[in-house]
């Protein structure tokens, strides 16, 4: 409807175990002459009883969209003086503002799917035993483990290749600290869930002064997920040096901002070309501009958070080609994900810093695509080199409660 409700730079942000995070103002914050007091009322067994108010716009009311806790119980009584905002029903949205551009502003529409220090968590797994990480479940505990009603609610829990990729170039990193990743390969055997922890195991199938291999594995439920290799290497300094260069495209604050649930993590796709509107075609490519708002301090934990990413843009870029299709038929009417994906790291990235990936989907046809890219700096560097084979394929069955991945 285009009306500002509320406004506020004092909000809480509430991250709650059996629900979505939520988004609480004051109550001096909000624009009051667009509601009344509604007779609605709930109660919940962790925050107490909660009153509503219905918006009124002209003839338009939209019943029970912001509530308050009156009389919070003790562990949240500092909820109390805050309402927050139906987000099925009303847009809520969080602005920030970080980078070096004055005034320039990342809006995340909420519910967010968590930060990008969330993330970051999840990416470096943690050590258990000799040459075994473990990556906890998110959010941890899982939706619905207190409340079970609510796991109908949960959003599509599947964990990306680049994810596990990235998990396991932090493990490798950590195996042998006094090396580098330099490449890593991986094949993605069966997906994995948000919902349960994750084990990396690592073998060093040959460890070297100059160079090392491992052989990493992802498992879940005693079941493998995913198996890959990766080199590494003491990283003498330049004999000789020459890159490919960066194309010439739109810069990152004149492409398009694309909203991945993801604070503290900015996303600008050039000619909003990663869309989903099914009538939108064009050439099998994608570029897209990324930058996280904090720098990591361990360098393997920037390259696992440029890693993470790879396996966001192939399937689009397939697409985008097609009348009638787009990313917004998968896991709807397309079977989608990456099947195997490889990588290699050329020079020193700073996550903190816009970095362009450049995505060709060079095949499509027998249920699958392939796509090559590239990383590249704000100052043109190849920051890494990677392929991505993806499947794409129509659903054998219905394909029931697949749902989007919200990452």
């Amino acid at each position: 409807m285009g009306k500002t409700l509320a406004l506020s730079q004092a909000c809480l942000v509430v991250q709650e175990s059996d629900h979505d995070s939520r988004l609480y103002f004051p109550e001096g914050d909000v624009d009051w002459s667009f509601f009344e007091a509604s007779p609605h009322q709930t109660f919940c067994p962790f925050k107490g009883d909660a009153s509503y108010w219905s918006l009124k716009l002209g003839d338009v009311c939209v019943e029970n969209v912001v509530w308050t806790y009156r009389d919070p119980f003790p562990e949240v009584e500092g909820l109390k003086g805050y309402v927050s905002f139906d987000t099925e029903k009303l847009k809520v949205e969080l602005v920030q503002r970080w980078g070096a551009e004055k005034d320039h502003a990342v809006v995340t529409t909420f519910p967010v799917w968590g930060d990008a220090t969330d993330l970051l968590d999840l990416l470096d797994v943690k050590p258990v035993a000799d040459k075994h990480f473990v990556s906890a479940p998110y959010p941890d505990p899982p939706i619905g483990t207190f409340i079970a009603e609510l796991k109908a609610r949960r959003r599509r829990s599947v964990v990306e290749g680049g994810h596990q990729l990235a998990q396991a170039i932090v493990a490798a990193s950590k195996t042998i600290p006094s090396q580098r990743v330099t490449s890593a390969s991986m094949i993605f055997s069966k997906a994995a869930s948000f919902e349960e922890p994750l084990d990396v195991h690592v073998e060093l199938l040959r460890g070297g002064r100059n160079f090392s291999t491992l052989e990493v594995k992802t498992v879940q439920s005693n079941q493998l997920r995913s198996v890959g290799l990766v080199l590494m290497d003491a990283s003498p300094g330049d004999r000789i040096r020459n890159t490919m260069a960066m194309p010439s495209v739109a810069g990152p604050l004149e492409s398009v901002p694309l909203d991945m649930k993801v604070t503290g993590r900015e996303i600008r796709i050039v000619d909003g070309a990663y869309t989903n509107d099914l009538d939108h075609i064009g050439p099998p490519e994608l570029y897209a501009w990324i930058r996280f708002r904090d720098a990591p301090a361990e360098s393997y934990q920037h390259t696992a958070l440029m890693t993470q990413a790879t396996t966001h843009w192939t399937i689009a870029a397939a697409l985008r080609p097609h009348p009638g299709l787009s990313q917004a038929l998968a896991h709807v009417s397309l079977s989608t994900g990456p099947l195997k994906t490889d990588i290699s790291f050329h020079d020193e990235v700073d996550v903190s810093q816009w970095m362009l990936y450049v995505n060709d989907a060079v095949y499509a046809g027998r249920g699958q695509a392939q796509g090559v890219g590239k990383i590249f700096s704000i100052d043109g560097r190849l920051l890494a080199t990677y392929s991505v084979h993806t499947m794409i394929r129509d659903f054998a069955a219905d394909s029931g409660n697949s749902g989007h991945n919200a990452m």
